[in-house]
């Protein structure tokens, strides 16, 4: 099985790599656009990046506040998470990032009966207040700007999938955290504690909290990738970087290998190119913007990983105590918002 996996791997890799030789931009030209860069812009892409990544960390623990009884993790503890979290998604295909963060809270947390679950509701849940700021940022693109022809098409399939999972993570979030968990089954015991994580669906005033944290993340992240074309000399008004920072997360949603490197620039050099930026400077621009978003993520995901002394093998499993008979502390009342550190 591991030699069938590394065989698919290497020929996913050689199929890239085909690509990028055959339809890829001149390396000369992808080359030139480094030699002019700003340094200074791209240092505050680099700042802007990280505050985006401090602010959307109290919008999960506002999250988390309202899914779980004390003793709840520290806001340090949620920031090593999320950082890890960001570095498994940067590193690895698929979403293995978003189960990382579960995994580093776990193991920081005492444990209880259906807290990977509840965990897992978090993240959803904060993954659904995204959807919220998205879909702001999509009528406001929309309204301002030309979306390509190309990127309508995704642009609408993705705000219909962005409506359907609000509407279905609140239809199935828990209101309280006073939950019946004897005599279930273990799978549904599973179901009932996830839903408990998008308990904040039901909180407005925490929602609201978590959602203006969020779309503060997204305002510095928006203006991340301002000052990375600022810093590439791309003089073009604010609202491409609207553009790129869509087309951007489109390209990235789901990342069949690390990154989605070289989708992710060829989509971006092409929304570019109707402003009259050359495909192989758009395509080297890209370059510069996945490595400043990752920079920040991918260097304090290996901080932390370090200081938590964990691999993402143990991603892999659930732990027994996750199927286990439900512990009496699940029975008692919600908790308070909780919003300062």
């Amino acid at each position: 099985m591991r030699v069938t996996r590394l065989l698919v791997a290497a020929a996913v890799v050689a199929g890239i790599l085909a690509l990028a030789v055959w339809r890829g931009p001149s390396l000369g030209l992808v080359k030139d656009a480094f030699e002019a860069v700003r340094w200074w812009w791209v240092a505050a892409a680099i700042t802007l990046n990280l505050l985006s990544v401090i602010v959307r960390v109290f919008a999960w623990r506002t999250v988390i506040d309202q899914a779980m009884l004390p003793p709840r993790p520290s806001f340090r503890s949620i920031f090593s998470a999320f950082s890890i979290g960001l570095l498994g998604n940067a590193a690895l295909p698929g979403r293995i990032g978003e189960l990382a963060r579960v995994a580093v809270l776990a193991n920081r947390l005492p444990r209880r009966r259906g807290l990977w679950a509840t965990l897992a509701g978090t993240v959803f849940a904060h993954r659904v207040f995204d959807l919220v700021v998205v879909l702001g940022l999509v009528l406001y693109v929309v309204s301002a700007a030309e979306v390509p022809r190309w990127a309508q098409t995704s642009l609408t399939a993705f705000m219909a999938l962005a409506v359907v999972l609000i509407v279905v993570s609140l239809a199935v979030a828990r209101s309280h955290l006073r939950t019946p968990l004897d005599g279930l089954g273990r799978a549904r015991r599973l179901v009932t504690m996830a839903r408990q994580g998008l308990a904040v669906m039901h909180a407005p005033l925490a929602a609201g909290v978590a959602v203006f944290f969020q779309t503060l993340g997204w305002a510095a992240q928006f203006f991340a990738v301002y000052a990375a074309l600022r810093g590439f000399q791309i003089e073009e008004p604010v609202i491409v970087a609207g553009i790129v920072l869509l087309v951007m997360n489109i390209a990235t949603a789901f990342p069949l290998w690390p990154g989605n490197v070289g989708l992710m620039q060829a989509a971006v050099a092409l929304a570019l190119v109707p402003y009259g930026v050359a495909y192989a400077h758009g395509f080297g621009f890209g370059l510069g913007l996945q490595a400043i978003e990752t920079s920040v993520g991918v260097g304090l995901g290996l901080l932390f990983l370090a200081r938590e002394g964990l691999s993402f093998a143990p991603l892999k499993r659930m732990p027994a105590e996750d199927l286990a008979e439900p512990s009496p502390e699940v029975v008692e009342d919600r908790p308070r918002l909780r919003v300062s550190g």
